[in-house]
């Protein structure tokens, strides 16, 4: 059996783990840092296949010594992009996992014609059946393009998982950042834990609290600090425009070159919490649009999402992130129905930016089916026949792009293909788990209590 003293970087072995049913577990983990303390050694370990956000500081006897696998000495080999050591090109193996996870289980075809079909209710249990036509214009395969395959990249599950990784393999990383480095941020009446590393200065980051002004995110090191800044900031709602007000929700509209300070240090807070994006200092190319939620001391940040001002590739979503504390109480769905609304308004069908977060691919997954089957059990036919439905216009009521329409019916295993057409079947099991999923459904955007006007941002020089 190894010492403890041998356990380095780099070393796998089984570590003893309290999952979300609070039963112990042995799963396998990679040390990724060794540290000292006072003669105590602390080892920091990130759980193979499990999210980084689990990743943790534990001490020796949380190791099992008897099963170590030590790290293998890697031949410096020079690779096609003359790195020397560097992984060979993982763009491939990459594409190859997500076709093998998004591949349709019924291929659509690749006529160019508006395609109709029947299809009959699996089990007899069918309440309604509805015919539905693709459009002329699509791709050979509608199913299988990029958009839709990067966006089931991390699979789809049915529930937020706390015990498998849904972001892409990341072991590549710079070692400090794949290590969370803040302890505990403060932002107003809460206290966060964040999940994984941002980087705010070093020197900030060793302090067992980062205090952040919760109306401008300004971050200081002490507490003291904080209330000498709150007596000067007369900030108590987000810079920019107020554009949405219904009940104590509000969203400000915030412009990235205007309100720079501001911006980075929203990026910043939300890199504590999204492992999949890349911080970029340089925000003037984006527009945030921060919820908050109002009371007698001001209006308090819930999350928000970021959007390109000029976008190549239709995405009404560049980041988006609700706070721990909010999360899991309806917020995550608000704030996508809103970027859909200002798709509407805009005239246009929008799409996230991908890849989705596994908490961020739940929420989307969850919001596009509740609309989509909230527009199919309102149809009704006139001529008493079934009633029809084209998947452009479902995509044009919802705003939400074609290609997430059709993946979402796939996924719902709702469209099906039969003697020349579509037919969506509607399952009383499928009907009746919207109908409880909508009960819950609270909060909701009101259209009439938006007040925004698109900007045409190509006409506007640079931003």
């Amino acid at each position: 059996m190894a010492e403890v003293g041998e356990v380095t970087e780099g070393c796998r072995l089984p570590v003893l783990r309290r999952n979300q049913d609070n039963e112990d577990e042995w799963p396998l983990a990679e040390i990724l840092s060794v540290k000292d303390i006072s003669g105590r050694k602390l080892f920091y370990v990130h759980y193979i296949d499990f999210n980084k956000r689990l990743d943790e500081w534990v001490t020796h006897d949380r190791l099992d010594l008897k099963k170590i696998q030590f790290p293998k000495k890697e031949a410096k080999t020079p690779t096609k992009n003359g790195l020397p050591g560097s992984r060979p090109s993982s763009p491939e193996r990459e594409v190859k996992r997500k076709v093998e996870v998004v591949s349709p289980a019924t291929p659509v075809p690749a006529s160019t014609e508006t395609t109709q079909a029947s299809v009959f209710p699996q089990n007899g249990s069918a309440r309604r059946a509805v015919a539905a036509q693709l459009g002329r214009k699509r791709k050979s395969n509608c199913l299988g393009t990029d958009e839709d395959s990067q966006d089931s990249s991390d699979g789809i599950p049915s529930a937020p998982r706390m015990t498998g990784s849904l972001v892409s393999d990341r072991s590549h990383d710079d070692i400090i950042t794949r290590m969370k480095n803040i302890e505990c941020i403060e932002l107003g009446r809460h206290r966060l834990k964040p999940w994984y590393f941002s980087p705010y200065p070093q020197e900030l980051t060793a302090l067992p609290v980062l205090y952040l002004c919760e109306f401008c995110l300004k971050y200081v090191k002490s507490l003291k600090c904080l209330q000498r800044h709150l007596t000067k900031c007369d900030l108590r709602h987000p810079p920019g425009n107020e554009i949405y007000r219904k009940g104590t929700i509000s969203f400000f509209e915030i412009d990235g070159r205007k309100n720079k300070s501001y911006s980075q240090n929203l990026c910043l807070l939300a890199k504590c919490f999204l492992d999949h994006k890349t911080l970029y200092y340089d925000t003037d190319p984006f527009l945030f649009y921060v919820m908050t939620e109002y009371d007698c001391k001001g209006f308090h940040i819930v999350g928000y999402f970021s959007k390109e001002k000029e976008s190549t590739e239709d995405y009404n979503v560049a980041c988006i992130l609700t706070l721990p504390p909010y999360q899991r109480r309806g917020y995550g769905k608000l704030l996508i129905e809103f970027s859909y609304e200002l798709s509407k308004v805009e005239g246009k069908t929008g799409t996230p930016e991908k890849p989705l977060s596994d908490l961020g691919l739940l929420s989307y997954r969850s919001y596009w089916s509740q609309t989509i089957l909230e527009i199919l059990m309102n149809l009704k036919s006139e001529t008493g026949e079934r009633p029809q439905i084209t998947i452009n216009e479902i995509s044009e009521i919802t705003s939400i792009k074609k290609e997430d329409v059709i993946s979402t019916l796939q996924y719902l295993n709702l469209i099906n293909y039969y003697k020349g057409q579509y037919i969506l079947t509607l399952s009383e099991d499928i009907v009746d788990g919207h109908e409880r999923a909508m009960l819950k459904r609270i909060l909701r955007i009101d259209s009439k209590c938006l007040h925004f006007t698109p900007k045409d941002w190509s006409k506007r020089g640079k931003w």
